[in-house]
């Protein structure tokens, strides 16, 4: 296929790479709240594995949480809630496997919708559905890493 004749370069929208995505990352393990923040703030990595930019008008948003400690409810039954909680949480010296898992799995989640998504019509713009061949040669032609094997 000719790059001229790429579905990707006639699907021109009124301003090329604008879009927003929203990634919530969830994990089961035990993280604090800053860790979250460092947590989510690797979901950018992922979404720049794939291409995505970081444009003035897009409005991405990125968050996580983690249900790692038990914390008894707000709310505990009067007084006799215990005056402290035991927390736990993961080492910063083991936490890059879990920044590194964040950023897999949003590179992988964008692979996938792209994937699952139908042709898309609208205000005059027509955006085919990829199957898998079309898109791993978009992505190798991009310079993605994941597609040298493809």
């Amino acid at each position: 296929m000719e790059q001229a004749d790429s579905p990707f370069l006639k699907a021109s929208l009124p301003h090329p790479g604008m879009g927003s995505i929203v990634v919530c990352l969830a994990t089961d393990a035990p993280l604090l709240p800053h860790q979250c923040t460092r947590l989510a703030q690797r979901a950018s990595l992922g979404l720049a594995r794939t291409g995505g930019g970081n444009e003035d008008h897009s409005g991405d948003i990125f968050i996580a949480f983690a249900t790692g400690n038990h914390v008894p409810p707000a709310a505990y039954e009067s007084k006799r809630a215990p005056t402290t909680d035991n927390l736990s949480m993961v080492n910063n010296d083991h936490i890059s496997e879990l920044f590194l898992a964040a950023t897999e799995a949003v590179e992988e989640a964008i692979i996938n919708a792209l994937l699952a998504a139908d042709t898309a019509e609208g205000n005059g713009h027509a955006v085919p559905g990829l199957d898998c061949e079309t898109l791993l040669k978009a992505l190798h032609q991009a310079g993605w890493p994941g597609a040298a094997n493809g």
